[in-house]
């Protein structure tokens, strides 16, 4: 889970953000201006802000630069605007920016804004220190030790125990209408337990629009709690 702010003015861009990175895991902290924006950075630290060019107070370049002078532009910073030109947008990657966002935000393109900041913010963080020499040897990643050396891990889906089993064995000798609407429920069920019961994620999935994906499992009786990712 990261720590991101979120800074525009506009009330609606604000709450869909908000809700799309908590229903990612995310932390989220909401600015309408730069003057709330200065006070949460220097109340919190930030992996990641999203921050919008044309605010009333003083715009998101100003405000880029002013952290950018200060020494305080020690997280990735993904500008928004829906009317900057490529000059501006320029200007912004100059100072520090790590990337743009052209407004409308499609779901898409700011899931994997996001995903590629918090890399970046993760890649500059300090190392873990090597192990000591005598230290017990420990195989990478994806190998594990066997009679014969390191030798590649089976594939395991992760939390694959908590995978609902619903979706085997179904019932075939019964209407049609009631055989597919159980295999439906048994579909988004395993989505929704593999994702941590992430909506946005499952709706990505699917193909599904959330609005629809929510009124579906409604109907279905999907119990969205017990998937419902923590935190």
């Amino acid at each position: 889970m990261a720590n991101i702010l979120v800074v525009d003015d506009e009330l609606g861009i604000r709450d869909l953000l908000s809700e799309i990175l908590n229903d990612e895991g995310h932390s989220v902290d909401l600015a309408e201006n730069a003057t709330q924006a200065r006070s949460a950075r220097l109340s919190a630290n930030y992996d990641l802000v999203l921050l919008d060019i044309w605010m009333p107070d003083t715009d998101g370049v100003s405000l880029l630069k002013e952290w950018a002078m200060a020494g305080a532009l020690t997280m990735p910073v993904i500008m928004m605007s829906g009317h900057a030109t490529i000059d501006t947008a320029v200007e912004a990657t100059r100072i520090g920016a790590f990337s743009f966002l052209e407004k409308p935000i499609t779901m898409q393109k700011l899931l994997k804004a996001v995903e590629q900041g918090l890399a970046r913010s993760t890649a500059g963080q300090p190392q873990a220190a090597p192990a000591p020499a005598n230290a017990a040897a420990v195989p990478p990643s994806g190998m594990v030790l066997g009679g014969n050396g390191a030798q590649p891990a089976a594939h395991v889906t992760p939390a694959a125990e908590s995978l609902p089993l619903s979706h085997q064995g179904f019932n075939l000798d019964r209407p049609l209408r009631e055989a597919r609407d159980g295999f439906e429920k048994a579909y988004f069920e395993f989505h929704l337990a593999r994702e941590g019961g992430s909506m946005t994620r499952v709706a990505e999935k699917t193909g599904l629009e959330r609005t629809h994906l929510y009124r579906k499992l409604r109907q279905l009786g999907v119990d969205l709690g017990r998937n419902k990712r923590s935190g």
